[in-house]
């Protein structure tokens, strides 16, 4: 333990779960655990709750997947919503969850986590950016996979405006403005779609083409067409067939066919850009050479003029808080199992970093009780969980995203084998009847102040 022990409130958390992030998921996984009885304490580095939906998006935004997917399977979002709901319907869903289940209460807000590390008897140190130091029984990491900006390197320099489209909140940033959004991803579709109606000019560049899925059809939107009996490879047909009929081909715009399979990629749900195209309003580009100035040079040799570059080229998944001995990602993947446990440490858990093929809220609210139950597992057991799901038979994750359909059949199965899961659990424990957590040392707490970590 270190040696700043004097700062801990001794046995006020110790026993307690810390939730790190209070959005979309992090709220869901809180209420999960609220009804299993489990103790748990909340922070985020904001000042109102929401995450994503508070701090990052922009005011005309929509979500891309339906209200009857996103939501929380046992708080259904009013009637009055409309298919795809607004940022601020978002809003106001997230606020009345809160309230509805009295999750606010254990929550801090403006708490920013500095670093997380184990110590003896399997505890978990965290320091805030005060400099306050608990401990708890575990680290239930929910916060986020859209804040680390990722930005492209560009060969040359711009005279005009570079930002990340995170950075874009408004209409008004992009009025009058001749404008390049970078990326083929619903951001960068909005976003470009937006330019179009205020902007002087909206070109989108695409290193390659993707494929553009309507959001909905014959009134539907698309994902409440999908049904829990379909395979991958089935609604994957389904998808081809939906986009000849809407979309047509990529030649009829002026862009090559992609060289993915759809579903290989997060889905890109628009209609906007397409028609825009079709109107002159956006023009598609292949991928940016360099800047000169003012203006961008294309890989087909062509040039443009712009006055404002959007890169909307993702983010990368970042726990920036935890030791170079926990940092699992490559790439966008986190290699954990049953999405967020480890095989070599037990207490700390990486929730929310894939990328579902649908809304979070209804694979949340099927997730948050099983997750529930294996904490309570965790309880009953020393070695990791994780080792567990290793020991069974399970692999790391090849890819960040996943088929919902797929993640339901699968969570069904582990909540119905359970009692084999616990059978299996505490085999496996009497075979590592010493183990326990490596501790990990402290960092100069200069370097804790000094840091940018941050628990959105």
């Amino acid at each position: 333990m270190s040696n700043s022990s004097s700062n801990y409130k001794t046995g006020e958390t110790a026993h307690k779960q810390l939730i790190i992030g209070a959005g979309f998921v992090g709220l869901g996984i809180a209420q999960a655990l609220k009804e299993a009885g489990i103790f748990y304490d909340q922070v985020d580095a904001s000042n109102q709750i929401g995450g994503n939906w508070y701090h990052g998006v922009y005011e005309t935004a929509h979500i891309i997947s339906s209200r009857k997917v996103t939501q929380f399977s046992n708080f259904p979002m009013p009637e009055h919503y409309p298919d795809f709901p607004s940022a601020q319907n978002m809003r106001d869903y997230i606020n009345a969850f809160a309230d509805h289940f009295h999750l606010r209460e254990a929550i801090e807000m403006n708490r920013k986590v500095s670093y997380v590390r184990p110590v003896a008897n399997n505890l978990w140190e965290v320091t805030f950016n005060n400099q306050e130091q608990r401990l708890y029984k575990g680290v239930v990491m929910c916060n986020g996979h859209h804040w680390c900006k990722r930005f492209p390197e560009f060969e040359g320099k711009f005279a005009g405006k570079i930002i990340h489209s995170k950075d874009y909140k408004r209409p008004e940033q992009l009025r009058g403005q001749k404008v390049l959004v970078i990326g083929g991803g619903n951001s960068a579709c909005d976003i470009a779609a937006e330019a179009a109606r205020v902007g002087a000019k909206s070109v989108l560049s695409l290193r390659e083409s993707v494929w553009f899925i309507p959001k909905s059809f014959a009134g539907i939107p698309i994902v409440d067409l999908i049904r829990g009996w379909m395979p991958e490879w089935f609604q994957r047909l389904m998808a081809y067939g939906i986009i000849r009929l809407t979309f047509g081909k990529h030649e009829h715009y002026g862009m090559s066919k992609p060289r993915y399979r759809i579903f290989a990629k997060h889905p890109t749900l628009n209609n906007e850009v397409p028609y825009y195209i079709k109107h002159g309003r956006i023009i598609p580009k292949p991928g940016v050479q360099r800047l000169n100035d003012w203006l961008v040079e294309f890989v087909d040799g062509s040039c443009e003029e712009f006055d404002l570059i959007v890169c909307a080229t993702g983010y990368d998944v970042a726990y920036p808080f935890l030791p170079t001995e926990l940092q699992r990602v490559k790439g966008s993947i986190v290699e954990c199992y049953g999405g967020s446990f480890l095989d070599d440490y037990q207490g700390l858990y990486y929730v929310g970093w894939g990328q579902a093929r649908g809304g979070v809220g209804s694979i949340i609210s099927a997730y948050g009780p099983l997750f529930a139950r294996l904490l309570k597992l965790q309880d009953e057991i020393e070695v990791p969980i994780g080792l567990v799901f290793k020991s069974i038979g399970q692999s790391l994750p090849k890819t960040h995203l996943s088929d919902p359909q797929q993640t339901f059949r699968q969570l069904r199965l582990l909540n119905i084998g359970f009692n084999f899961l616990i059978k299996k659990a505490h085999q496996i424990d009497a075979r590592y009847p010493n183990f326990r957590n490596s501790p990990l040392p402290a960092i100069p707490p200069a370097q804790v102040s000094s840091s940018n970590f941050l628990s959105h």
